[in-house]
């Protein structure tokens, strides 16, 4: 029975006969140094030493240490538990319900409850924050808008009669609570006038 490694080195010499597009060499020794980089997972952090004890959630937890390079590892992994289902190495592919794209959704660093009260604050009572810089952060803060939402908002986008703001793609306009109205009008009066207005 050829171990992963040389049916790879198999599977290429036969595509080089065929004229086909082989596998490269780089291709190849990366695929290798994920499986041995999955090795060591197992053994260090999950205690399992047989490819046959390895489940599912073993695979997401490897896949997980590195998200930008899922695609790419979640690719090898799958070509050699297929690989090693056909060998009887093991008896159920870990790989197989796994998706290669991740769930869409915000994953990066959040910031804590003081700190979003004390940016409210700021946008909303100190004389040192731009009127701009609360018009862009105050969707983000009480609606969610993302940073392309707010980056792509224009002034056809406010509806001043309805108090509404349309973000993005959304089916429907985000009404206005009467702060985030309150920041609106102020940024619009500083873009008017030229100048940085006077807070009641």
């Amino acid at each position: 029975m050829p171990p992963f490694g040389a049916s790879r080195i198999q599977a290429q010499d036969r595509a080089r006969r065929a004229g086909t597009r082989p596998r490269t060499n780089h291709t190849l020794e990366t695929a290798l140094s994920i499986l041995r980089d999955l090795a060591r997972f197992l053994t260090e952090h999950c205690g399992k030493d047989d490819w046959a004890l390895v489940d599912v959630h073993d695979v997401e937890a490897f896949l997980a240490t590195s998200p930008k390079a899922r695609k790419r590892r979640l690719v090898v992994l799958r070509q050699f538990f297929r690989f090693a289902r056909s060998q009887h190495i093991v008896l159920i592919d870990p790989t197989r319900t796994l998706i290669v794209k991740e769930r869409n959704g915000f994953r990066g660093r959040t910031l804590t409850l003081d700190q979003q009260r004390e940016l409210f604050r700021r946008w909303t009572t100190s004389e040192h924050a731009h009127p701009h810089e609360a018009l862009l952060g105050m969707p983000a803060l009480l609606h969610g808008a993302s940073s392309t939402e707010v980056r792509m908002l224009q002034i056809t986008d406010i509806d001043a009669a309805a108090q509404t703001i349309r973000l993005g793609k959304r089916p429907h306009p985000v009404p206005l609570d009467p702060t985030s109205w309150t920041v609106r009008n102020a940024a619009w009066l500083t873009a008017r006038h030229g100048r940085r207005p006077t807070r009641t």
